[in-house]
């Protein structure tokens, strides 16, 4: 049996893993599952699976978790510590489905004990890419990509040379409003930026869709975790999210990775990897399909994916300052105190921020100096924006 770990086992991602451990109950012992605020998801996951461990985020959620879990024998804890505990309790497989950069110390953790961390915390990289890759290589632990994008690109390397690659090519939906005027997306509620045309996810990662900050934040992961210049890495809007990525050859050859918009693809491979084994996902009848579309996104509707490709220039914590800056603008967004298209603006001027002070980017890659930087971009956030950190 494999003894795996889901963290973030309540969010979309973590219960599209619970779905397919529950399916083959026999091949798996779970060590441990955390989660946020949605106790009776996350207790009823632990006594399906019969976890080990169950984790709240919250430490104030403990005695509810507690409460639901009296009887079954399942441990119990609550707050940051524990969730870092929890990545390193002993497993041969742990899923990174915690959202923003909390998810970077329990999955660091997860690698610090040898685990394979299957990675859709995009932030770990984003934030610490080195660090995290430094840390796998030390531990001779294995990191497999889960997000659809880099998981298609993992496997379209699959026997190839990394050094025969000229360019990679990532797919994005184009979100919400990819089809609106530009004047228009001013005017964008909250409501609207929650509804993605095709993938069921997360409010937080639907309105990042919404943006392309997160298909920015997938630049800075592809550049991370593949370590290909950033000038190889494209972007290309395709409304159908058929094809999830493509990798091209010095001797002009295209791999495409095909599949339904359902992260079961990608989870299931890197749940079962080496092996592919049967997933419950729709086959594609292509010509049903008929035809598949693309366009160059538009720098002007998109502002993220300029600001990350100056972050893959720059280097150093400037990953960590974009994500943190990313985050709780989106707070704000979220709260109603800023507007759709004043995401970007206030990232872009953090960023500027912080360049201007270019000691603090340039320090050692440490968990201390990224928490740290973290922490300081989130304060500058707050103030260009106006609101007092807190």
């Amino acid at each position: 049996m494999r003894r795996v770990s889901i963290l973030g086992a309540t969010g979309s991602i973590g219960q599209n893993t619970v779905d397919l451990i529950a399916r083959n109950p026999e091949r798996f012992e779970v060590v441990a599952l955390t989660g946020g605020a949605n106790i009776d998801q996350l207790a009823a996951d632990a006594r399906a699976l019969k976890a080990q461990l169950a984790v709240t985020a919250h430490e104030g959620h403990y005695q509810a978790l507690r409460e639901a879990l009296s009887g079954t024998g399942i441990e119990v804890a609550a707050g940051p510590d524990a969730l870092i505990e929890a990545g390193a309790r002993p497993a041969d497989w742990v899923m990174s489905a915690i959202v923003g950069a909390a998810g970077l110390a329990p999955g660091l953790m997860a690698l610090e004990q040898g685990a394979t961390l299957a990675l859709a915390n995009k932030e770990s990289l984003v934030c610490a890419g080195q660090l995290v890759l430094d840390t796998a290589r030390r531990r001779a632990a294995r990191l497999l990509p889960v997000d659809s994008e880099h998981s298609a690109v993992f496997q379209a390397l699959v026997g190839e040379d990394i050094s025969a690659v000229e360019r990679i090519v990532i797919t994005a939906s184009g979100g919400a409003f990819r089809d609106w005027p530009l004047e228009a997306l001013k005017e964008a509620t909250l409501e609207q930026a929650s509804s993605h045309p095709n993938w069921a996810m997360g409010q937080r990662i639907t309105i990042d869709s919404a943006s392309m900050f997160n298909k920015a934040l997938e630049l800075i992961e592809t550049k991370e975790y593949f370590g290909v210049a950033p000038d190889q890495i494209e972007v290309i809007i395709h409304p159908e999210s058929i094809i999830h990525a493509l990798v091209g050859f010095r001797d002009g050859a295209l791999m495409a990775h095909l599949g339904a918009p359902d992260m079961r693809h990608a989870i299931g491979y890197a749940l079962n990897w080496p092996d592919r084994q049967h997933l419950p996902v729709s086959r594609l009848d292509l010509a049903q399909l008929a035809q598949l579309n693309f366009r160059a996104p538009d720098d002007a509707r998109y502002p993220a994916l300029a600001l990350a490709r100056q972050v893959m220039r720059r280097g150093g914590l400037s990953g960590a300052v974009f994500n943190a800056a990313k985050e709780r603008a989106l707070d704000h967004f979220i709260a109603g105190r800023i507007g759709f298209l004043d995401m970007a603006a206030t990232v872009e001027a953090v960023l500027d921020r912080f360049e201007a002070d270019p000691g603090l980017i340039d320090a050692p890659m440490t968990l201390d100096n990224v928490t740290q930087t973290d922490h300081l971009a989130r304060i500058r956030a707050d103030e260009t924006i106006g609101v007092r950190a807190g």
